[in-house]
């Protein structure tokens, strides 16, 4: 089993890390030793005191702009990364965003909304995943790449059908992706269910990620609304060499909140 140093001297990319989960993660792995780079698109105080709290654990650590819709920014944000870290042994594609919208509601939903999630979210992970591709092969056979997904793309839930469908389409990506990058770099996936983020809060207001956080301690099996800290520890499993025989993979990661919605079979 691997110890608490096993992560020592590694470096990091963590799209969408200035804010919740992938800020959560970004310490995290700082913690464990790893230098990283903090990406953000538009949280830019967010992502720079992300940097103070890694750089007090003793790593090095910066912040860089790029949006993951955009090749170009891909391909700048992994050549910059591994210049200025000394190389790319993790990259954690979290970067992502949401529209919500009634379920029961078509009309709620455009091409246009669909494209702009699938943009971020999908083509974004795949994007970020090439443009690093070259300096996680340089890592001695010991490269991760995780990727952020979601209960929602399991069991069809969540903040809107577009967004379910790009979390969907994230856990086939995986499997495709682990397949292609054996067996140098190790892909999986984490799907989260609700997380105390500011999520809710950001899109709809405080009042509703309080009234969600409630619905969520009532309805899950352990009674709890995780918080990112929770969710980042598996993401650090994954990027970690005590996952180093698993690839292809997804967890669960919601509470049990998935044992209230259909069968789990296809995961």
């Amino acid at each position: 089993m691997a110890d608490a140093n096993s992560m020592q001297g590694k470096k990091a990319i963590v799209t969408g890390g200035g804010t919740g989960l992938g800020a959560a993660t970004a310490i995290g792995l700082a913690k464990r030793g790893v230098s990283v780079c903090v990406n953000y698109n538009s949280s830019a105080d967010a992502a720079e005191q992300v940097v103070a709290e890694c750089k007090k654990l003793g790593v090095d650590a910066f912040a860089m702009k790029a949006n993951v819709a955009e090749d170009a920014d891909c391909r700048a944000l992994a050549e910059t990364a591994a210049k200025q870290l000394g190389g790319i042994d993790v990259l954690v594609n979290n970067a992502g965003i949401t529209k919500f919208a009634s379920h029961a509601d078509l009309d709620a939903l455009d091409a246009e909304d669909f494209m702009r999630l699938y943009k971020v979210n999908v083509v974004g992970t795949y994007q970020m995943t090439r443009a690093a591709r070259p300096h996680l092969d340089k890592a001695g056979g010991k490269a991760s790449v995780v990727i952020v997904s979601s209960i929602a793309g399991v069991t069809g839930i969540g903040s809107s059908i577009a967004y379910a469908s790009t979390k969907g389409a994230l856990n086939t990506m995986t499997l495709s992706l682990a397949r292609a990058l054996a067996p140098g770099i190790r892909v999986n996936a984490v799907c989260p269910g609700y997380i105390a983020s500011g999520w809710f809060t950001k899109y709809q207001g405080s009042s509703v990620e309080d009234q969600t956080a409630e619905r969520v301690i009532q309805s899950t099996p352990l009674k709890v609304a995780s918080q990112p800290e929770d969710i980042a520890e598996t993401i650090l499993f994954f990027a970690g060499p005590e996952s180093r025989h698993v690839t292809g993979e997804f967890i669960i990661v919601d509470a049990g909140m998935h044992l209230g919605y259909a069968p789990t079979k296809a995961r």
